[in-house]
């Protein structure tokens, strides 16, 4: 029983990370497509790739990237919110039966 719950534990915490990792990148992407959206038409805008800035000549195609990447980050971290609360109430039941 208490392997089952060092396991549940350790999930957790790995779930955890990976939530905080891709919430801060959520918000980045987030942040990313306010500062386009607000950025002048007549402005150069940038993208990085690898150690380069490169001009980004198609700017809406830029902005479905974002929009893309935006959504996926969105599913996945449902996903795993979702698996979050699983585990925890495991951990719950598995707690409760060890008193």
């Amino acid at each position: 029983m208490e392997q089952q719950l060092q396991s549940i534990v350790q999930e957790l915490q790995i779930i955890r990370g990976q939530i905080q990792s891709l919430t801060a990148q959520f918000n980045e992407i987030s942040l990313t497509i306010e500062a386009l959206n607000n950025q002048s038409p007549d402005r150069s805008v940038y993208r990085a790739l690898g150690g380069v800035l490169l001009e980004v000549e198609d700017r809406e195609s830029l902005a479905n990237d974002l929009a893309s990447t935006k959504e996926t980050l969105k599913t996945h971290l449902s996903n795993l919110n979702e698996r979050e609360e699983e585990l925890r109430n495991q951990y719950k039941v598995a707690t409760e039966n060890t008193d």
